[in-house]
């Protein structure tokens, strides 16, 4: 993976093409930019692709509704900030023994639920609590931009057209299905729910209803994400790293949340 983000899932571009079918390269939408001033005619021609993709006419309309998202821009240019430094300074600036304590009591209070999850993916509910915290402070926080603008942007700027088109494809999908709307709010990157998904990993791991913004439909679909990158139950974090590297390839994320993990499995 070339990059990395606070608070999203990412995997390899090509696994995600590979997945979601969909065009790239010289085959993907004409054209990019690296400001709002061609994002309008960029979509026309974005239309006739998604089009070609399988999105229908609910998906078309949010994107002809879909606004250059300005923030989102923002945030992409800062994103190595977030991960700067060791891992402690790490998980002292994202607060993990506040994550560990709150984790250890949302683990008792929902044993059933987790021993469930363990059973049908093999995934132990210390780095589901890991995750959950990090990414959104247990659903504290799911944010408030735009999902459908957001990841469309991504896909327009030229940046990481390649890597954010099939998401974007992915997010006009969920809107036909009912899943997403126009309006629909999530993170910077046009991530969803309690552990941030973004769209085309919704449509691959996510589970049940695929509603993100439910809690137990969040966690069994991180689960059934880290399973499908590799988790080998019963073995040790340090066995598991390359499962949670597929969540984020930063090492300092993926060391935080293996420590914070094993803090909360040990109680």
């Amino acid at each position: 993976m070339a990059f990395f983000a606070k608070g999203r899932i990412f995997v390899a571009a090509a696994a995600v093409v590979a997945v979601l079918g969909l065009a790239t390269g010289a085959e993907a939408a004409a054209s990019c930019g690296k400001n709002g001033a061609g994002f309008d005619a960029w979509k026309q021609d974005f239309a006739a692709e998604a089009r070609a993709n399988g999105v229908g006419q609910k998906g078309l309309s949010a994107l002809a509704g879909a606004t250059y998202a300005t923030r989102t821009i923002s945030a992409d240019r800062a994103i190595h900030k977030a991960f700067s430094g060791s891992v402690e300074a790490f998980m002292k600036r994202r607060g993990a023994s506040a994550i560990i304590s709150r984790g250890r009591a949302l683990k008792k209070a929902n044993a059933a639920m987790f021993a469930n999850i363990e059973q049908t993916y093999g995934v132990p509910p210390g780095v589901l609590l890991a995750i959950w915290g990090m990414e959104t402070g247990f659903g504290a926080s799911m944010g408030n931009q735009n999902t459908v603008s957001a990841i469309v942007t991504l896909a327009y700027d030229c940046r990481r057209p390649d890597y954010f088109t099939p998401h974007a494809i992915a997010a006009l999908k969920l809107v036909d299905r009912g899943a997403l709307s126009a309006s629909s709010v999530g993170a910077m990157h046009g991530e969803i729910g309690h552990t941030q998904f973004l769209p085309g990993n919704v449509l691959k791991y996510g589970v049940g209803s695929g509603n993100l913004r439910d809690r137990n439909t969040a966690l069994a679909s991180t689960a059934n994400f880290l399973k499908g990158h590799g988790w080998h139950a019963g073995a040790s974090y340090e066995a598991n790293m390359g499962a949670i590297a597929g969540w984020n390839s930063a090492s300092v994320y993926q060391q935080a949340i293996a420590q914070i993990a094993e803090a909360i499995d040990a109680n």
